[in-house]
């Protein structure tokens, strides 16, 4: 099951379990996942306390892995960088108008904007305003199609995530990454099921897996084009 912590201004997210062991285990993983396994009598309250305490340590772990992946050169948000929209490359466009707004056509995206230093923040809402809608276009079917297995999200969400993708809350709320936006439809795809699948398997057990892979057979080729798209 899917918990955080707040440590500062950064929230950690971390999956944990229980299991017959006498202490608490912390691990970070590759990908930057936060794995917690608990003796079976422990109290939440307890573990949250424990991984706040070992925070520091959690996000040097993360950005010690965060160094293999590729980066995606900064933006400066002027006329002529590409950007990504549904894994594809756009062309940016910056212009001067009488108001503010972001427009796709063709093969560029236009910010129309009264002040140019305001089109990082214009794009930042048009991504996030783009989220909304298509994950929801996406995602639909393919919560509808788990039904079968007798369960459903009880929503879903959006919310800004510096190490993860997607997350599932002991409540059932699948959240999303707006940053997902800028991949390949397959790929929000891939996130979508690996949360819907969490809904049955809260950990990454051979269950787990078999169920993604059921749901979604080539789940790595399109995790691996994510993390290195968008990494």
């Amino acid at each position: 099951m899917m918990y955080s912590i707040q440590f500062g201004s950064k929230e950690i997210f971390f999956q944990l379990s229980y299991s017959n062991r006498k202490t608490l285990g912390i691990t970070v993983t590759p990908n930057m996942d936060v794995i917690v396994k608990a003796p079976i009598d422990s109290l939440l309250d307890k573990i949250k306390e424990k991984v706040k305490r070992k925070a520091p340590w959690i996000i040097k772990q993360q950005s010690y892995f965060l160094g293999f992946y590729p980066k995606t050169p900064k933006r400066k948000y002027v006329s002529g960088e590409t950007h990504l929209y549904l894994g594809r490359q756009y062309r940016l466009k910056v212009t001067i108008g009488t108001k503010n707004e972001v427009k796709h056509r063709g093969s560029f995206i236009e910010v129309i904007t009264k002040n140019k230093a305001n089109a990082k923040t214009l794009m930042n809402q048009w991504y996030r305003d783009k989220a909304k809608e298509k994950f929801t276009e996406i995602a639909g079917p393919l919560i509808e199609d788990f039904k079968k297995h007798k369960t459903e999200p009880e929503g879903l969400f959006i919310q800004d995530m510096p190490t993860r993708w997607g997350s599932c809350t002991p409540k059932g709320k699948i959240i999303l990454n707006p940053e997902l936006i800028k991949a390949p439809r397959h790929c929000i795809e891939y996130v979508v099921i690996h949360e819907l699948c969490h809904l049955i398997h809260h950990d990454h057990t051979k269950k787990f897996i078999d169920l993604q892979t059921r749901e979604m057979p080539d789940w790595e080729k399109w995790k691996n084009k994510l993390e290195n798209l968008l990494a």
